[in-house]
């Protein structure tokens, strides 16, 4: 059964990367930089400061790039335990792909899907009863966990448990700061 579920997610893998068009390779490399969201991080602080104001805000801020370093740090000992190629380096798929990127670390699971859905679950816990628009902010993590299939570097199942694990990170660290903020 492993087996069969690690050939469809190679199989869907293979089909969502071949849908790639090449003139928007350039979009979708860009997507794919963390360095291209820090002006919605930015956006994201400055959201939680107006909400929340000097203290309490801080706090909040504290909380989520605390969220972010435990994740990050999570998914690393597990792709360093696991061992999963990615697909830009396995030489069965290098005909069959499109590779935008060559990563040369493991593959499962996705950092940039367990980190981006733990910012995003975690700004939009804090934020939810101020503003009910910043469910829109998942729009950031689905574009940035489908640019990695786009560019050849994670499986969709990489993706989905990358998700996954943000999004309990996210939430198990937004109720430790809501107890810890408390007193704030």
């Amino acid at each position: 059964m492993f087996d069969t579920l690690k050939e469809w997610d190679r199989e869907l893998f293979v089909f969502l990367n071949g849908l790639g068009i090449e003139r928007f390779d350039s979009f979708w490399i860009y997507v794919t930089q963390i360095e291209s969201w820090l002006p919605l991080f930015a956006f994201f602080f400055a959201i939680i400061l107006y909400y929340y104001k000097a203290r309490k805000g801080f706090g909040v801020i504290f909380f989520v790039l605390l969220t972010f370093g435990i994740t990050i740090l999570f998914t690393d000992l597990v792709k360093e335990y696991i061992e999963r190629l990615r697909p830009n380096n396995v030489e069965a798929l290098s005909e069959l792909i499109r590779i935008l990127q060559k990563p040369t670390n493991y593959s499962f699971f996705s950092g940039h899907a367990s980190t981006s859905f733990a910012v995003t679950t975690f700004v939009v816990l804090s934020l939810r009863n101020f503003t009910k628009w910043i469910y829109v902010a998942y729009l950031w993590p689905l574009l940035f966990v489908l640019s990695r299939i786009y560019v050849g570097v994670h499986y969709p199942s990489d993706i989905f448990v990358g998700a996954l694990v943000g999004t309990v990170f996210a939430f198990l660290f937004y109720r430790l700061s809501v107890k810890a903020l408390e007193r704030v």
